[in-house]
């Protein structure tokens, strides 16, 4: 479905779906009585100023009955968010595609505490492009290569790359260097990771996720006393976290990782020690022009700064 709403300082609307029925005889009863916590002035404004909708674009105002529409979008009051102190730069940019190099720490896509503290939300307003979605996905803490699609009409051309793995992905990775481990590596397993749980599980079962390891360089941490590794990797799946828990499940967690191979308590974020995974690399023959295109991140791990 459509929202009925454009986009707002780079923000969707957000969709509710009405009950089929209860106490309540109009919409807005009933989100002033699931949004009790919220100051009632501002809800009831927003009917009144005409800025909820429904899906054929019809304002829902204060009197507009509880099923007369099954769904509603409105903006949300969003609070104010402190901008990260990271920025993002842009690779390539057409009529169709937008790749950026994405830094540690700035999500892809709004969530949680962070809206417009997102890539997608920053690139929307910074390009007057709000109808640019991401056609996949980084973690928040994982920098590197990101692709948008900045045209509805081909939209899903790139998508379906995604979807039959006709992209090949190159990450770079620190980590300590294990005695015994042989490259290059390929750890197969299957991994699970349910809504309720943070972490990625691996659990006994056919492979559903498969990583190729190559040690590229070693140094001697001054600091820890410990070798380092610079880690290529290939993920030939694309599982939650599967570069993570692989490298973990082979006693080579990455550098300041607080998930794996332990969780740590939740922290303020250090910037001065990210999560040293790179998403270094994307390669695809583009389904618009039949050409062999390749985007490389300029970004390098604060670990192996010698490294491009």
């Amino acid at each position: 479905m459509k929202s009925p709403l454009p986009v707002r300082n780079g923000v969707n609307a957000t969709r509710m779906r009405m009950p089929d029925g209860g106490p309540w005889a109009t919409a807005m009863e009933y989100v002033l009585d699931k949004f009790n916590h919220v100051d009632p002035a501002g809800i009831v404004d927003r009917f009144e100023r005409g800025e909820v909708m429904a899906l054929g674009g019809e304002v829902v105002t204060p009197t507009t009955a509880l099923n007369e529409h099954v769904f509603i979008w409105y903006y949300r009051e969003l609070p104010v968010e402190k901008r990260l102190p990271v920025e993002l730069s842009i690779l390539h940019q057409d009529e169709n595609l937008v790749v950026v190099d994405k830094p540690h720490f700035l999500p892809t896509t709004p969530g949680g505490m962070y809206v417009q503290e997102s890539a997608l939300v920053r690139l929307r307003v910074l390009l007057d492009l709000p109808d640019l979605v991401p056609i996949h996905r980084l973690d928040r803490m994982t920098a590197g290569v990101l692709l948008f699609s900045a045209n509805p009409e081909t939209r899903g051309n790139y998508q379906l790359l995604f979807e039959k793995r006709h992209i090949e992905k190159t990450y770079r990775a620190v980590a300590p260097v294990l005695p015994g481990l042989e490259f290059p590596l390929v750890v197969r397993s299957r991994m699970v990771k349910s809504r309720t749980y943070l972490l990625a599980q691996e659990v006994p079962g056919e492979p559903n996720a498969e990583t190729r390891i190559e040690l590229m360089d070693t140094r001697m941490d001054p600091s820890s006393g410990r070798q380092l590794g610079l880690y290529e990797l290939q993920p030939h799946t694309g599982k939650t976290h599967q570069l993570r828990v692989h490298l973990a499940s082979q006693g080579i967690g990455i550098l300041n990782d607080p998930f794996y191979p332990v969780l740590h308590e939740q922290a303020p974020d250090d910037y001065t020690k990210p999560l040293q995974l790179l998403a270094h690399s994307i390669s695809f023959t583009d389904p618009l022009t039949g050409e062999p295109v390749k985007y490389s991140s300029g970004l390098r791990l604060s670990a192996f700064p010698d490294h491009n």
